[in-house]
């Protein structure tokens, strides 16, 4: 009954930009928890952020300072500010989000960091 559309994902360059976007849709009042995770070629998936509340996030150390996830208040749709990426942030990232006990997956977007 939830749908989670991720966008914005593509072919960046070392030490640039980027915004995914998670769009919630269905049967909802709210969505919180929301998160996003990635998984490199190769390697088991990874917590990259989460928002919990409309104020509280939790960054994995490897993007703090780097990374903010976010959430445009009254919209289910939550953000993901990548900056300064590197290559080894290459992955597939993948919305999460909880809405009353039920987990819900988006299908992911490539984010390949390359020259």
């Amino acid at each position: 009954q939830v749908q989670l559309v991720e966008s914005g994902g593509g072919l960046v360059q070392p030490g640039g930009s980027l915004r995914l976007s998670c769009a919630a849709s269905g049967t909802i009042s709210s969505i919180y928890p929301m998160a996003w995770y990635r998984q490199a070629p190769g390697k088991q998936r990874e917590l990259v952020a989460l928002i919990t509340t409309s104020t509280f996030t939790n960054h994995a150390d490897s993007v703090k300072g780097r990374f903010a996830i976010s959430r445009e208040p009254g919209k289910n749709t939550v953000y993901l500010q990548m900056n300064s990426l590197k290559p080894e942030d290459t992955a597939v990232y993948v919305c999460y989000a909880k809405v009353l006990q039920q987990v819900y997956w988006g299908q992911g977007t490539q984010v390949p960091v390359s020259s």
